[in-house]
C-alpha cells in the first residue's frame, strides 16, 4: 500500500498486476489499481480532475489529464472517503505512476492533492521504491 496526505486528505493506492489481461510475448502488461482517498480535514472537498505522469520501465513517459475519475467527480465531506478502481497498461514489466487531484474546497478554493508513486511490476520483476 503506499500512501500520500495532503491538507489532512489521505490518498492511498493498492496497485496489483493483472495477468489474464497482459500478454508479455506481445509486449503487453496490465495492472489494476484502487484507490481510497479518505477526507481527514474539517471541510468538505469535491474532486475536480486528475493528472497521471506514468514511466515505463524502459523511461517513456504518458502523462494524462482528465476530468474526475472513473466518470464520477465525488464530493467528501470531513470523514467521508471514496474508493474506486482503475487501469493502466505498458509495453514494459514495470513501470511507476505519481500524480495528483485537483480539488475544490467548500469555499471554492482550488488546490492539489498528492497521489503517492507507486510501482507496476510483474511478479517476477519487483523492485524497492525509496
Amino acid at each position: 500500500m503506499y500512501v500520500a496526505v495532503t491538507r489532512e486528505i489521505e490518498v492511498s493506492v493498492e496497485p496489483f498486476y493483472l495477468a489474464e489481461r497482459s500478454e508479455p510475448d506481445e509486449n503487453r502488461y496490465f495492472w489494476a489499481y484502487r484507490i481510497t482517498i479518505a477526507n481527514g480535514s474539517t471541510m468538505a472537498v469535491k474532486l475536480l480532475s486528475r493528472y497521471w505522469h506514468i514511466t515505463d520501465g524502459v523511461g517513456r513517459v504518458e502523462e494524462v489529464r482528465g476530468e474526475g475519475v472513473v466518470g464520477d467527480q465525488p464530493e467528501l465531506s470531513p470523514g467521508d472517503s471514496y474508493q474506486y478502481t482503475s487501469g493502466c497498461p505498458l509495453s514494459t514489466p514495470s513501470g511507476i505512476m505519481v500524480g495528483r487531484y485537483t480539488m475544490r474546497g467548500e469555499g471554492g478554493e482550488m488546490f492539489d492533492i498528492d497521489i503517492p508513486a507507486f510501482s507496476l511490476d510483474t511478479p517476477n520483476a519487483r523492485r524497492v521504491m525509496n
